[in-house]
This record gives C-alpha cells, sequence and structure tokens, in this order.
C-alpha cells in the first residue's frame, strides 16, 4: 500500500504542474480567433436548422399516405430525432 500511496501522489504532483502550466499560459485566444469560431458556429447552426426542416417536410410528406403513425413509421425506418435525444439547435443571436 506505501508503494501505491506514493505512486498516486507521484501522479498528483504530476497533475498538479500540468495545471499551474495550463492556468499560467500565456496564449489566449485573440479576438480574431475568437470572431472566426463565431461565425463557423451559427453557420453549422443554420445548416443544422435548415437540414432539420428539410428532413421534416420530407417526412410529413411522406407520412401523408402512410396508414401508420409517425412513432410507429420512425421506429420501423430507424430514425432518431433530436427530440429523442433532449438536443436542439442553440438559439439564433
Amino acid at each position: 500500500m506505501a508503494r501505491e500511496v506514493q505512486g498516486l501522489r507521484g501522479d498528483c504532483a504530476a497533475y498538479a504542474e500540468r495545471l499551474q502550466r495550463i492556468a499560467a499560459a500565456a496564449r489566449h485566444v485573440s479576438p480574431e480567433e475568437k470572431e472566426q469560431v463565431c461565425r463557423e458556429q451559427q453557420l453549422y447552426c443554420r445548416e443544422w436548422r435548415r437540414r432539420k426542416r428539410m428532413a421534416t417536410e420530407l417526412l410529413d410528406a411522406i407520412l401523408e399516405g402512410y396508414p401508420k403513425s409517425k412513432k410507429q413509421f420512425f421506429e420501423e425506418v430507424g430514425i432518431e430525432t433530436d427530440e429523442e435525444h433532449h438536443v436542439s439547435p442553440p438559439a439564433a443571436p
């Protein structure tokens, strides 16, 4: 047990040193990088909404002539929705 405790103390010291290096890092995100990331996120969220809308319209068109319920259709085809996984796109800015 003493060897195990000594090993864990060594691991703890290594993690503490790593944490100090991360906290003291001089490299921060520049405003340009931040703006670029924000633009990319907006683009991806817009695409997510657009694709979700297109898929919903397509599935609604298919379901017009389908004899069973929407839930049964999704189970038969194997469609997983965002709502099942409690996921939604971020709000538009």
